[in-house]
């Protein structure tokens, strides 16, 4: 995973898709739970895989050699439960500018 700062208020990551197109991706937020770690991303460009302006949540397996490997989750309940954690979290930081997010029971 090739992590930039592109400016103070954005992380952007590169991820590599099953076909080997690289898409950036904004950094969102790490959720712990039941002793799993979990990655939040928003890409900000599309490929076949990803789709731009979606949210998507990888599980972080972190090796030895100081590099993770971000694994898509597979089960919906924990896909679900972790998306849930995400929105507790990040609860706060909401600006009211429903416009771009999907995410809140507001809409």
């Amino acid at each position: 995973m090739d992590k930039t700062m592109e400016n103070e208020e954005r992380d952007i990551i590169t991820l590599t898709d099953e076909d080997g197109t690289e898409v950036q991706c904004e950094f969102l937020d790490t959720v712990e739970m039941d002793g799993k770690l979990y990655c939040v991303v928003e890409p900000l460009t599309g490929s076949a895989e990803y789709e731009e302006g979606s949210c998507y949540i990888f599980h972080i397996t972190e090796n030895g050699d100081e590099t993770v490997d971000l694994t898509p989750i597979e089960d919906e309940k924990e896909l679900n439960a972790v998306f849930e954690k995400f929105l507790e979290n990040n609860a706060e930081e909401c600006s009211g500018d429903c416009s771009s997010c999907s995410g809140c029971e507001e809409k």
